[in-house]
């Protein structure tokens, strides 16, 4: 299924880049064809090597992180998955995330901050957590949301830019239509990727909270790493690109009213809810 979804998210969100970039004529809608097939192959292929060099992540042994790589093995046994590759970056916010195109090309990568702050019980819960997306394949889809979704936003706001500056007719009758769907596309190529980003993130989140949960078998675990996580990125928020941050188990960024309303996590309440009920039914 998440196959289909992959290609039904690339299908449309290159329709979209084409769209905008027909704004410029035929010449426009051709370059925003090939922009987005560079693009889908691009983030096909090194996804996981885009994200983690925006974040200085560094791979790690068994040697350099014992307990961090025997877990991550345990659980993937656990969960029936190939071994990932694992990863820290280097920040005191807690926090994690896993990449890759498939589970046998898969990354997870956690903060130090993870490690410092949370108990065995609660590091276990985000990594089974991970290892639900790496098993369902969520990690491409998220991937290539986020790519996808930025080049719009960088298509849409130069649409944006040229109609403030008179649009590309020249000064012939269609100007004025010309502007009107300039900026047309200008507001609603972002909205429209948001909202692909947060239909896929938000159902994502719920279904690996609770796969995460039966795979490390401890609820209450996931449960209390995900308030402590968002309680920390309230005090010191992490150092994260927005176009990426659906990615991490918890939103990396600090969030106001507003923030909130467009937030690719499902608020943390409802998740913990969730758990907490599962917790119950044990």
């Amino acid at each position: 299924m998440n196959t289909i979804k992959t290609g039904m998210l690339m299908v449309l969100l290159t329709v979209l880049l084409v769209l905008i970039g027909s704004f410029w004529g035929q010449e426009g809608a051709i370059f925003a064809f090939a922009f987005a097939i560079i693009l889908n192959f691009g983030t096909y292929w090194f996804s996981d090597k885009i994200v983690l060099s925006m974040y200085r992540a560094k791979e790690v042994d068994p040697q350099q992180a014992p307990e961090l790589y025997r877990t991550v093995e345990n659980l993937s046994k656990r969960a029936g998955l190939p071994m990932p590759r694992v990863y820290i970056i280097s920040s005191d916010t807690p926090n994690a995330f896993a990449t890759g195109r498939n589970p046998k090309n898969a990354v997870i990568a956690v903060t130090t901050g993870l490690l410092r702050a949370l108990d065995q019980d609660e590091v276990k819960g985000v990594l089974a957590h991970e290892l639900s997306h790496i098993k369902h394949r969520d990690t491409l889809i998220s991937t290539i949301a986020a790519a996808m979704a930025g080049a719009i936003t960088m298509l849409a706001s130069m649409a944006r830019w040229a109609a403030i500056f008179g649009g590309f007719g020249g000064g012939d009758d269609d100007d004025g239509g010309n502007i009107l769907g300039l900026l047309f596309m200008a507001i609603l190529a972002p909205l429209a990727a948001l909202m692909v980003q947060m239909a896929i993130s938000r159902s994502r989140e719920y279904a690996a909270d609770k796969s995460g949960a039966e795979i490390s078998g401890s609820p209450n675990g996931l449960a209390n790493a995900l308030r402590r996580m968002e309680a920390a990125v309230q005090h010191r928020p992490l150092n994260a690109n927005p176009s990426t941050a659906h990615m991490f188990i918890v939103n990396p960024l600090k969030q106001s009213f507003v923030t909130t309303l467009f937030s690719t996590h499902p608020p943390i309440q409802k998740r913990v809810a969730r758990l907490e009920a599962m917790s119950s039914e044990r």
